[in-house]
């Protein structure tokens, strides 16, 4: 309904000169002086009340540098002669959050494990198909850390004995060649540590990696156990 009813601003802007964005109900012009920007905001202001019979938002309605401006969830920077977008701190925070609520390791462990990647690769492939024009490649390769962290704290706590661990451990070794010795395994297992700090260490960083992370395995009868978890980073550049 916006996109029709509000088609009459588009060709009003479009006849004055002005350069502008529009998703729905939500509009950018820009103005290449801050003086002429208020000239704007009260002109395009006063036809939309008089002419479209709308109330112009005067929480929302403000005049800023690019630098300063929102739209969408984007925020702007420049980088020499071109301006660029990026996703708003706030909505990576959003993404933070949606993923350590699905990855909390006291829910995420009552259930099987192909539920929780699931889950958390519907959110990043919608998230990052929708922020995938903004740069953002450092936040992502920290993201994808983060997240296969937490993921291998799920598994190693769904595991929970060390003889269990230590087997699982072994299996992943046997299957991707992996060459440590059954020592190292059974140090591993029967670490005193918390699960933050064991699954922090270099044996199960090595064999739970982000290749192996990724990889979709498939149990008895062809059934899809561990569906591959997205690597944030390499999806985003691969829509790059």
């Amino acid at each position: 309904m916006s996109n029709l009813y509000l088609d009459k601003l588009d060709k009003e802007l479009e006849s004055r000169g002005l350069a502008f964005v529009r998703y729905a109900d939500d509009f950018v012009v820009f103005a290449k002086s801050s003086k002429s920007a208020e000239r704007v905001m009260k002109s395009v202001s006063s036809w939309i009340e008089r002419k479209l019979f709308l109330r112009v938002s005067q929480t929302k309605t403000h005049i800023v540098p690019p630098s300063k401006s929102e739209f969408l969830g984007f925020g702007f920077w420049k980088n020499g002669n071109e301006w660029k977008c990026k996703p708003l701190n706030s909505r990576k925070s959003r993404l933070y959050d949606k993923l350590r609520a699905v990855t909390c390791r006291r829910k995420a462990a009552a259930l099987p494990l192909s539920v929780t990647v699931t889950k958390v690769n519907e959110i990043l492939r919608g998230w990052i198909n929708y922020y995938a024009i903004g740069s953002m490649k450092l936040f992502l390769k920290e993201t994808g850390e983060w997240l296969r962290h937490r993921i291998r704290v799920i598994m190693v706590k769904q595991w929970k004995k060390p003889k269990t661990i230590q087997k699982n451990l072994r299996w992943y070794c046997n299957v991707f060649g992996f060459t440590f010795s059954d020592e190292d395994l059974f140090k591993v297992a029967n670490s005193r540590k918390g699960l933050y700090a064991q699954c922090n260490g270099n044996v199960i960083n090595f064999i739970l990696s982000p290749k192996v992370l990724e990889t979709k395995l498939k149990g008895k009868g062809n059934k899809t156990v561990f569906p591959g978890l997205v690597n944030p980073l390499a999806y985003y550049l691969s829509k790059s």
